[in-house]
């Protein structure tokens, strides 16, 4: 079986490690052959290239060049896949033209988020509606991504983001992460998100200054860049500013993680619904109890007072709350790092995802049903 995987880029983010790691995971699978074409050279994850699999980068210059589709055409018509996987909304509407012309079926893959209301004459509502009349199935991570953007049952396929559990085998040590960012309180809340208008950076601020005017034993970490970052700087009053470290873009962030005592996620959930969040799940991964927004797909990951909580939209009072209580109360957020941790293994495991998209592959290749179950 051949599978040509169709994606924007390989910059660092999450869809591209997902991508990376589908690689990865097949292998082991000798009887299924990988083909990744990308729409660009900017190649963060260049492990690809040390991995048993065709690399064919096609450059969209200028980016509405025409020829792009023709290009797509000659690759899949000399290598002549059984199925394309696109990963990413552009990816989507490129392969389409190809995926009829050669009657190659082709997987949606770029359902990762999962807004309540979406502009009806947005990009990627556009794209949806361009692309999914001929997609033979479209995969979202989540529930609430397929439910946002309407896709039947019928076609609709979840499969969740997969944890590498290899990615904190070898952690920093804390007291190598606490002297890096010169952090000395003995307790640490941490949020890893971009800096834009999808994520409320704002209210996690907003929350730690209403903590700080009690007690000063805490340092509130913020690990990502963006547009936004400067002026969430400026929130932060001088004589406070020794109780936040804004880490900007990190490698590492696994270990950065471990040294967490809550890991929060705050979202913008009027411009932006999240599928399944990297960030949560490497929460979990390491034992961190979460508070984040809810709304989309977290509900889907966090469990409400077993793994962590979910709190209104825009909440910094009860965001404040929340991190206060578990804060003074160690054996509960152990408690939900413990069941964090197993819902990983059990739901979200690398494993769990490589072999839910083995068996999409069989099935769309056997011409059986799929759908969501």
């Amino acid at each position: 079986m051949k599978v040509m995987l169709l994606i924007d880029s390989l910059v660092s983010g999450g869809m591209e490690r997902r991508l990376v790691e589908l690689v990865k995971g097949f292998q082991g699978h000798t009887d299924v052959q990988l083909h990744v074409v990308v729409f660009s050279d900017k190649i963060h994850y260049t492990e690809i290239y040390e991995m048993n699999v065709s690399v064919t980068i096609l450059k969209r210059v200028p980016k509405k060049n025409p020829m792009i589709f023709y290009k797509l055409y000659r690759v899949c018509q000399a290598w002549q896949p059984d199925l394309l996987h696109s990963w990413g909304t552009m990816s989507a509407v490129l392969a389409v033209p190809t995926s009829v012309v050669l009657g190659i079926p082709l997987i949606n893959g770029f359902i990762v988020d999962a807004s309540k209301s979406m502009n009806y004459f947005g990009e990627r509502l556009v794209r949806a509606r361009l692309t999914f009349p001929f997609s033979k199935v479209i995969v979202a991570n989540s529930l609430a991504g397929l439910r946002a953007y309407k896709v039947s049952d019928k076609k609709g396929v979840c499969i969740y983001n997969g944890f590498n559990s290899k990615r904190i085998a070898l952690l920093q040590d804390e007291i190598a992460i606490r002297k890096k960012f010169n952090i000395e309180t003995e307790k640490i809340v941490g949020m890893v998100a971009s800096f834009n208008n999808r994520k409320d950076y704002p209210t996690y601020i907003r929350a730690a200054l209403r903590i700080l005017e009690s007690r000063n034993d805490i340092t509130f970490l913020a690990v990502g860049h963006g547009e936004s970052l400067e002026a969430c700087k400026k929130m932060v009053p001088r004589e406070l500013a020794t109780n936040f470290v804004f880490a900007g873009e990190q490698k590492d962030v696994e270990s950065i993680i471990n040294t967490f005592d809550i890991g929060v996620l705050a979202t913008n959930t009027e411009v932006h619904g999240e599928g399944i969040s990297n960030a949560i799940l490497e929460y979990m991964a390491l034992e961190k109890p979460v508070i984040a927004t809810t709304g989309g797909g977290t509900n889907e990951i966090v469990d409400q007072g077993s793994t962590g909580y979910l709190i209104e939209p825009n909440s910094p009072e009860e965001l404040a709350d929340r991190l206060v209580q578990l804060l003074n109360n160690a054996d509960e957020a152990y408690r939900m790092g413990e069941a964090g941790k197993k819902k990983i293994e059990q739901m979200f495991s690398i494993e769990k995802m490589i072999g839910a998209y083995d068996e999409l592959y069989r099935k769309l290749k056997n011409r059986e049903k799929v759908g969501v179950k």
